[in-house]
């Protein structure tokens, strides 16, 4: 089978890796190479986008399009490998639903699903103008069964709208580490707990300073698969406060590993920095990626109202996969 590929300005073209054909942004065409590559079998193929949210990668797939669509845990695993597969934090989907803009269902990659995902949702909004669903810049989609809502801000910038806190526990004490962890719990329509470093001992001799020194993978396994926290697990975030930014590292259940950034970890530590160390709203939040997210709301009747997450949504790529993987 004969694949065309164009030698880009910006050092990027398409190619094929693991029966997935990749578009990446093009500017000027120098030339053109054309070349042979054999295939297995000539097959139908099925075109995605690949997005990310300040570092949380996605592949989204268009149901308009292909709405016989069928995601079971083993395709998602395999299609979110970063190794064997397209690699991706989730997958979403998106549906055209007549009360509301569009409706998205989202899997972690570990195929599992029913929690919201903060980052996952201003991708998706993102996807929904591109692909022409919005009226406006005011958003009403549908995601695991529950309304939410987002605004467009800019061609950068997507804000998104949490419901109503559930759940907010502040100084629980969670064994773990080999020491008793102070730590707060609140649940942003996935649950978190919330661990600032200064908490966290280092060799039994003095606290950790420095966000880059905590052992994320390590003590948020730990913690995420405690008993007090079974049957669904948690997300576990560590923050460090400085300059009046928060800084946020999270090991994501689903994942089962650090991502470069989670937006209800996000929302629920900009809750916890103001609610125990007086950082007020607008939080800025700066994630292992290096993005800034800001988190807004109020502070009202001793209740949080508004929550809403605001930051990058972008695509990154384009690509089309073989419909052997879905086979």
């Amino acid at each position: 089978m004969a694949i065309l590929l164009q030698i880009l300005l910006t050092t990027t073209y398409s190619y094929s890796k693991n029966n997935v054909l990749l578009t990446l942004p093009q500017e000027k065409t120098l030339k053109r190479i054309q070349y042979s590559a054999k295939l297995t079998n000539a097959m139908k193929s099925i075109s995605f986008v690949k997005m990310s949210g300040a570092g949380n990668d996605f592949i989204l797939f268009d149901k308009k399009d292909y709405p016989a669509l069928k995601l079971d845990a083993e395709i998602i695993k395999k299609l979110c490998d970063r190794r064997n597969g397209i690699g991706a934090d989730g997958i979403i989907t998106i549906s055209d639903n007549g009360k509301y803009d569009f409706l998205m269902e989202y899997f972690n990659a570990d195929g599992s699903t029913g929690s919201l995902c903060g980052n996952g949702s201003r991708c998706a909004i993102r996807f929904a103008e591109t692909t022409g669903r919005l009226k406006s810049e005011d958003v009403n989609f549908i995601s695991n069964g529950k309304e939410y809502k987002g605004k467009l801000i800019n061609d950068e910038k997507i804000k998104f709208f949490f419901n109503d806190i559930e759940d907010l526990e502040l100084n629980i004490s969670i064994n773990a580490y080999n020491q008793l962890l102070n730590a707060s719990y609140l649940d942003t329509g996935s649950p978190h707990v919330v661990i600032n470093i200064n908490n966290i001992l280092k060799n039994q001799t003095g606290t950790i300073t420095n966000l880059d020194d905590v052992p994320v993978f390590e003590i948020g396994k730990e913690i995420r698969y405690l008993k007090e926290f079974s049957p669904g697990g948690t997300n576990v975030n560590f923050i460090m406060i400085k300059d009046n930014k928060v800084y946020i590292r999270t090991y994501e259940r689903g994942v089962e590993n650090e991502t470069f950034a989670c937006g209800t970890g996000v929302a629920a530590s900009a809750v916890i920095a103001f609610l125990k160390y007086g950082i007020h709203s607008p939080v800025n939040l700066i994630t292992r990626g290096g993005d800034e997210l800001i988190v807004d709301f109020v502070f009202q009747e001793n209740q949080i109202k508004g929550l809403s997450l605001t930051g990058p949504a972008k695509v990154t790529f384009r690509g089309e996969i073989s419909e052997k993987v879905f086979s």
